[in-house]
């Protein structure tokens, strides 16, 4: 299973990746469906579910600020959607351009409360020249397929769902604006 989670990150984080795996309890199902992007010029494999319990806060504090980062992606992927967003809700504003297909990936799966939680923290997109702006500018320019099925995701969802508007009442594009 390490293996699976180190594929999610450049390769650069893969010591940090192991010395996550390794205080994450034994899963009780193997990472599933992995979905592929690229972060920068390197493809990775990031798992859409993981089924591990989350660690004590006190395993979370002995990590070192990216592991803790990593875990926080990781468990993005969780199987319970109120434990991806408590996760979520540490990375969404976080701007490392490994950290971004894990909230993208999230803004098409439909449930509002992970939806205002990315726009939330995304609060910095707006701004030409920030942090923000650019890694997920890169992300988008470097994965356009990808971000176009999340994008036909969520406005199909939001039109048949929810009488055609969107969770941005400015925008009836799509529920995260990317532009706003």
């Amino acid at each position: 299973m390490t293996d699976d989670l180190v594929a999610a990150f450049p390769h650069q984080l893969a010591s940090d990746v192991r010395a996550v795996s390794a205080v994450m309890p034994a899963a009780r199902i193997a990472p599933v469906s992995p979905f592929s992007v690229y972060v920068g010029d390197e493809a990775v494999a990031i798992p859409y579910r993981i089924y591990q319990d989350e660690l004590p806060d006190d395993v979370v504090r002995d990590l070192t600020g990216v592991q803790q980062a990593i875990h926080h992606c990781l468990y993005s992927r969780h199987s319970d959607g109120l434990v991806r967003q408590r996760h979520l809700e540490q990375i969404a504003s976080f701007d490392e351009p490994w950290a971004v297909p894990f909230v993208v990936q999230l803004a098409g799966e439909y449930v509002l409360e992970i939806l205002e939680s990315i726009q939330h923290g995304l609060s910095d997109l707006p701004f030409k020249g920030s942090a923000q702006r650019l890694a997920y500018g890169d992300f988008i320019a470097r994965n356009p397929a990808f971000f176009a099925r999340t994008e036909r995701r969520v406005v199909s969802y939001w039109s048949c769902y929810s009488g055609g508007s969107s969770p941005c009442s400015a925008h009836t594009r799509a529920a995260i604006c990317w532009s706003c």
